[in-house]
């Protein structure tokens, strides 16, 4: 059933400025006959400001007077002059042409090996067909594996560049960003052992040199040999 905009507020200027039944304003704005009762005792809509149907273009004044005038009256809610277009649903996997069909797999192939980042679930998006197809494309095991070649999808038209762009760009921000720093500051081997033998050798020159007794003993014999020559 059609319903003027904002019903709510639409009944609430309704009881203000009208002499309307209940059951003609709740018809009109598709709500229970109690609930316009609970408006006009203020039990319900506090705070909602009415909403004017005649400068909406929803009802006319001549409208108004008939039911007024004869309780019996429905009010009749005015056609829209602009008539917007319904809202199509973009849930499901995207359609694809039947002559454009045979190339999907072809275009699957292309997706796994230049861009590894996308899930199966961005794929499907794109071209519009099954996680078992992309699974055996991707093992190979599809029964058309061996006259399979890797197809721009953008190029036959399967999808948009926008929107390939989009799922690649959606890709590299769920890669984990721990992978990227550890390939960043991987180094050479040569520069790893070189800085282990340096670091030993560091260490090593801090230790502690261990003291000859035996060699200081015969430090100070000698010293005292002198000083009793001397004496």
């Amino acid at each position: 059933m059609n319903a003027p905009l904002m019903p709510k507020a639409t009944a609430v200027w309704l009881v203000e400025n009208t002499a309307l039944s209940f059951d003609q304003i709740a018809d009109f704005c598709n709500l229970h006959p109690l609930e316009v009762k609970a408006v006009a005792d203020g039990d319900a809509a506090q705070g909602i400001k009415g909403l004017d149907p005649l400068q909406t273009g929803q009802l006319t004044r001549e409208e108004i007077t008939k039911g007024e005038a004869d309780s019996k009256h429905r009010l009749q809610l005015l056609k829209p002059k602009v008539r917007l277009p319904e809202a199509k649903n973009k849930k499901g996997p995207r359609y694809t042409p039947v002559s454009r069909r045979q190339d999907r797999p072809n275009a699957i192939l292309w997706l796994v090996r230049n861009h590894a980042e996308l899930k199966d679930a961005a794929v499907m998006r794109l071209v519009g067909t099954t996680k078992s197809t992309i699974s055996a494309i991707r093992d190979r095991s599809h029964w058309n594996a061996a006259n399979l070649s890797p197809l721009d999808p953008v190029t036959l038209g399967l999808c948009s560049q926008i929107d390939l762009d989009l799922e690649v760009s959606r890709a590299s921000k769920d890669k984990p960003a721990e992978a990227e720093t550890h390939s960043a500051t991987l180094l050479p081997a040569s520069e790893t052992t070189a800085r282990r033998e340096a670091e030993a050798a560091a260490a090593e020159a801090e230790k502690p040199k261990e003291l000859n007794v035996d060699a200081v003993f015969a430090k100070l014999k000698q010293i005292g040999g002198k000083s009793d020559d001397n004496e």
